[in-house]
């Protein structure tokens, strides 16, 4: 395909989120390496989060990092964001990536209450783990399937106190500001989920009270960490469980249950879909990030197979190469010349091609590579980690 009439400039213009003035709109979102020792990054985490941004990454967003609560999350391979020698691993991860010329924020996550990921991807018998002690809204573990009893409020407050922590944690490791796991059916986004959110105390009823527990964190997050250093959340319709789901159906609902994480302080939604190019609500092609910036006024980033042909239960699911798509490259600088998102998170195509910002600058898009499951980092934790759209 010939592309030599697509104009990327704009993918390449500064952007201010919060106190840093990213150099360009190209970020490398969250995603689960499950190479973690005892929640412990190495040397390895450094250089690879280091080699993005040398390859002209202007953000890099860490795989999630388990705030500093009992039932955060129980994956050793997965990093965590307490004790000392973890924090070390985060601190040089933060400087590595700055040395290379890039900003770093971690994504601060809680599982919730959540079968074990590798049943889930591989249909295995689904069991509720009680020994755990994980919290939810309502004890749903999946729609309809209430297991225990739901949060109270001395519980949801140790959870938005963790945090908080973990958000002044970040920045006393240099990192410049902090991500939220506000989606695919974790912790955070079971309370804006209508189908695990049956409260009918201030965090739930509507849709304004299923926004009110992410709320209370970002506050809690921008009391740690000041007025200044950036705030971004990440939030998606689909779920692990289900990847028809969602948390509004309509534009209005979808306004009313962000509106509060907004007055909260967020700075910037990341707006995570499978396939960034397909609509979010009928009568319009404006996808997720698009109608969260319309209704919300907030800057937006979208992610969901750029740069690729298939998502990535596709292309895990079958071990099947991703190859490049350079139609939706056209497409995708498309939406964001029409203003509809602000940055753009390239997720398994710079997993691939490390230097994807440089290339895609320089205009040599044949030269980016396919994203082969079978070498990349991350395809191995599919199973036993993390799970994520990108």
């Amino acid at each position: 395909m010939d592309m030599s009439a697509t104009d990327f400039a704009g993918l390449f213009t500064p952007f201010q989120l919060g106190n840093v003035t990213l150099p360009n709109r190209i970020v490398m979102p969250a995603m689960g390496l499950s190479r973690c020792d005892d929640g412990i990054p190495g040397e390895a985490h450094a250089a690879y989060y280091a080699r993005r941004a040398e390859g002209g990454t202007g953000l890099v967003l860490t795989e999630g990092v388990y705030i500093d609560h009992h039932s955060s999350g129980d994956n050793p391979s997965l990093g965590r964001f307490y004790g000392d020698a973890a924090l070390a691993g985060w601190r040089n991860v933060a400087a590595k990536v700055h040395a290379s010329g890039g900003f770093c924020i971690p994504e601060l996550w809680h599982v919730g209450l959540i079968y074990k990921t590798a049943d889930t991807m591989t249909g295995g018998i689904q069991v509720f783990r009680s020994e755990l002690g994980q919290v939810s809204p309502s004890g749903y573990i999946a729609p309809g399937e209430q297991v225990t009893d739901g949060m109270t409020q001395p519980q949801i407050d140790e959870v938005i106190a963790a945090y908080g922590k973990g958000a002044a944690t970040a920045m006393k490791l240099g990192f410049d500001g902090v991500e939220i796991h506000g989606g695919h059916g974790y912790l955070v986004d079971q309370f804006m989920w209508s189908a695990l959110n049956k409260r009918s105390d201030r965090y739930g009823g509507n849709a304004r009270g299923r926004g009110q527990f992410a709320a209370e964190i970002v506050a809690e997050c921008r009391r740690q960490i000041g007025p200044d250093a950036p705030i971004i959340i990440r939030i998606s319709q689909w779920k692990l469980l289900d990847y028809n789901a969602e948390i509004a159906e309509t534009p209005q609902e979808l306004e009313e249950l962000l509106a509060p994480i907004v007055d909260a302080g967020a700075d910037l939604f990341d707006c995570s879909q499978r396939r960034f190019w397909e609509p979010t609500f009928a009568g319009s092609d404006l996808n997720f990030a698009g109608w969260t910036k319309k209704v919300t006024g907030k800057p937006t980033m979208t992610v969901g197979s750029v740069g690729l042909d298939r998502d990535m239960m596709a292309s895990l699911g079958e071990g099947q190469t991703a190859s490049c798509n350079l139609a939706s490259l056209e497409e995708l600088a498309r939406r964001f010349d029409r203003g509809d998102f602000d940055l753009v998170g390239v997720g398994r195509a710079i997993i691939a091609e490390p230097d994807w910002a440089h290339i895609v600058r320089r205009g040599d898009l044949h030269d980016l590579k396919p994203f082969e499951p079978a070498s990349d980092l991350i395809a191995q934790s599919s199973t036993d980690g993390r799970f994520e759209e990108v």
